[in-house]
């Protein structure tokens, strides 16, 4: 387990699959120290010949809540703002390059990071309480550096109806139709059924197979590893407008 004073990440490995289970008590936000060690198991099962196949899931009713607001709060200068969110910069790729496939379990409601998270994945299944929404713009920045995974999953359109209307839930089914989830499961123990019926099966399969396949899902973004920073660059300036000070403030009330 990777404890930290702001949430944990445990990493549980059987039968070739590995579950990276992440938790914060603020409805599985991320703190950059969460964001770290959550790119550094990433990269390490990357490495990691008895893993085959990479299981994401988090604890708790919510999925993931996005970036913390404690922190982005406590973003001073330009040099914080982009070093906080690329962050989200770091997992997305690690997860882009990871040598796995990486199965999101989305249990609950995603907002913001967490949308990027789940388009990250390879592929994912949901429960039917997953809905999900992009609030940056309401809050004075927007989802810049996740706006390339998230539009890879489900289409400039369908991006442009998430992150225009950020005090909107799109259900599960929205998100299925869309290609963010490959389907929805009415229970919890269903969703878990399946999500190990999958990875099982992929984990009986040729590694290097798997491997060669998820080079070739990641073409075309090799740029990421330069435009995703970028995106970091114009969140970090934006969180530090009064707007968003004043909308954060707000929010925690």
């Amino acid at each position: 387990m990777n404890e930290t004073t702001n949430g944990n990440i445990t990493v549980e490995i059987h039968e070739k699959i590995a579950t990276v289970t992440f938790s914060h008590p603020a409805s599985n936000s991320f703190p950059s120290e969460l964001l770290q060690k959550l790119t550094e198991e990433i990269n390490t099962l990357s490495e990691t010949n008895e893993v085959n196949v990479v299981i994401l899931q988090s604890e708790g009713k919510t999925f993931c809540a996005g970036a913390s607001f404690d922190e982005l709060l406590s973003i001073n200068n330009l040099d914080e703002g982009k070093k906080f969110f690329s962050g989200f910069a770091n997992v997305i790729n690690a997860m882009r390059q990871c040598s796995k496939i990486i199965l999101g379990k989305i249990q609950g409601k995603a907002v913001g990071g967490g949308v990027g998270l789940a388009a990250a994945c390879d592929f994912a299944y949901a429960y039917q309480d997953a809905s999900i929404k992009l609030s940056e713009i309401a809050i004075g920045i927007g989802p810049f550096v996740i706006e390339p995974a998230v539009s890879r999953r489900i289409g400039k359109n369908a991006m442009s109806l998430l992150a225009l209307q950020p005090n909107h839930w799109q259900t599960a089914d929205w998100a299925v139709e869309k290609g963010l989830y490959a389907d929805v499961f009415d229970s919890y123990e269903e969703l878990t059924e399946a999500t190990v019926a999958m990875a099982k099966k992929l984990a009986s399969y040729h590694p290097d197979a798997l491997a060669e396949m998820k080079k070739v899902f990641w073409e075309g973004t090799e740029n990421w590893d330069t435009l995703l920073y970028e995106r970091a660059g114009i969140s970090g300036s934006l969180v530090l407008s009064d707007y968003t000070k004043k909308a954060l403030n707000d929010l925690k009330k």
